[in-house]
């Protein structure tokens, strides 16, 4: 979130990021938070006040106990100050309640780059890579390739609903070679490994996505403050809340392998039958924890990570600059990159690499120490390879006329050196 600080020192600043988001109702929450902040300074100096008030009558009271006189009205003075205090803190709790509500739901302060729009539409193309394949016979959804090649979406919607999978052989193979794949190329680029855990509490989420995902992303474990994680991306930045690192330390470069688990899915199309849009599925993250003076171009070395996988698996793509409508609150600016489907002849989303900049650091009361000082830290992260959204790529771009599919050949020597997929 944004700091109070901040909104007390940029308030137009604040305010015309918000008009180019197209939230015009927040708008006025930045006057109120500012009328609060004033009201909330106030009572604190209040209580002061009242504190510094109580001290001195009962030095008053000592003192007229050693010359013996009456105290019966300074004991009655200083009786009524903690009740005073109280009340004025219970205002203060309120205050506090609400501004935090509204700093909670401000969005991010988005990058000069970022393109006013409304929704996906309005992204703007900052580049493309490849060529796209010239395939001249009639293409099979991946879902029905995945099928004919031994998977299975049937069985999976009966014993656990749509949006799962089975992957039986070479293609549970090519998941686990695009882990090992997007683990190898990061780790050889100073990334650290780290397993997270899989669950993460309120507290530490809410310091890493908007709350509104808390209704329409993620699965709550009943019975207990537990909440399955959407991306690893979230566990890697939660284990910093509340550390303080080392200048030197940074910047901090993580790479992890988890599942993730989405309630979201699509509803149409080859959602309902496929791997674009599902409950469950593995993805290689990147994360980064920075000076705030290094992120931008730790954005661009991310991004370019991520470009180079799918450079290296041939597969044609582009890069979008998310427009203003379509970016969420987290990030300050992010890159898509999308994939050319020769099936559809349009380009779906693959990868993602945002900047957050201080906003989840904030929640999370990350910090670094300078020379005495501390600051808040930038966090970034980024889509390595998302292996169903990949594995899609590589089958509607790389099957053949009999209904196998080539394995891409920086694959191959994690699956035994096999080149090629085909029906049992």
């Amino acid at each position: 979130m944004l700091s109070i600080k901040f909104i007390r020192e940029h308030p137009e600043v604040v305010k015309i990021d918000l008009d180019k988001r197209g939230d015009l109702e927040k708008i006025q929450w930045v006057d109120d938070i500012l009328k609060k902040d004033k009201k909330y300074r106030e009572l604190l100096q209040e209580t002061e006040k009242l504190r510094h008030k109580r001290n001195v009558i009962t030095n008053e009271i000592n003192q007229l106990k050693k010359q013996d006189k009456d105290i019966t009205e300074k004991i009655k003075l200083v009786k009524e100050i903690p009740n005073k205090i109280k009340q004025i803190e219970d205002r203060i709790k309120d205050i506090q309640e609400k501004i935090h509500y509204y700093l909670m739901r401000i969005p991010n302060i988005l990058h000069d780059s970022v393109p006013v729009g409304t929704n996906s539409d309005d992204n703007k193309i900052v580049r493309k890579w490849g060529k796209i394949p010239k395939l001249n016979f009639k293409l099979k959804n991946h879902g029905e390739l995945i099928e004919d090649l031994d998977g299975d979406f049937k069985k999976a919607t009966e014993v656990a609903g749509a949006g799962f999978f089975y992957l039986k052989n070479e293609i549970a193979l090519l998941d686990l070679a695009l882990q090992s794949f997007a683990l190898d190329h990061l780790m050889k680029k100073g990334f650290t490994l780290v397993e997270t855990p899989y669950m993460l509490n309120r507290k530490a989420y809410e310091g890493v996505t908007s709350l509104d995902d808390f209704e329409n992303v993620m699965y709550k474990i009943e019975n207990d403050d537990l909440y399955m994680i959407a991306t690893s991306e979230h566990s890697l930045v939660a284990l910093y809340m509340n550390e303080v690192i080392d200048e030197k330390d940074m910047p901090i470069r993580m790479c992890s392998i988890s599942p993730c688990f989405r309630r979201e899915i699509g509803s149409h199309g080859v959602d309902t039958r496929g791997l674009f849009r599902v409950h469950q599925f593995n993805k290689v993250e990147q994360v980064v924890i920075c000076h705030p003076k290094d992120s931008w171009k730790m954005h661009e070395e991310i991004q370019k990570n991520s470009e180079e996988l799918f450079k290296k698996l041939k597969l044609q793509y582009r890069v979008a600059n998310i427009c203003t409508g379509d970016i969420g609150i987290i990030a300050a600016k992010k890159y898509d990159i999308e994939v050319w489907s020769p099936r559809e002849k349009k380009y779906f989303e693959v990868t993602s690499a945002s900047n957050c900049t201080a906003y989840q650091a904030v929640r999370l009361n990350i910090r670094y120490e300078s020379k005495g000082n501390r600051e808040f830290v930038h966090t970034l992260n980024g889509t390595g390879i998302a292996t169903s959204r990949a594995i899609r790529a590589i089958l509607e771009n790389y099957q053949q006329r009999d209904g196998s599919v080539k394995i891409p050949t920086v694959l191959q020597k994690y699956i035994n050196g096999l080149k090629k997929i085909k029906r049992r």
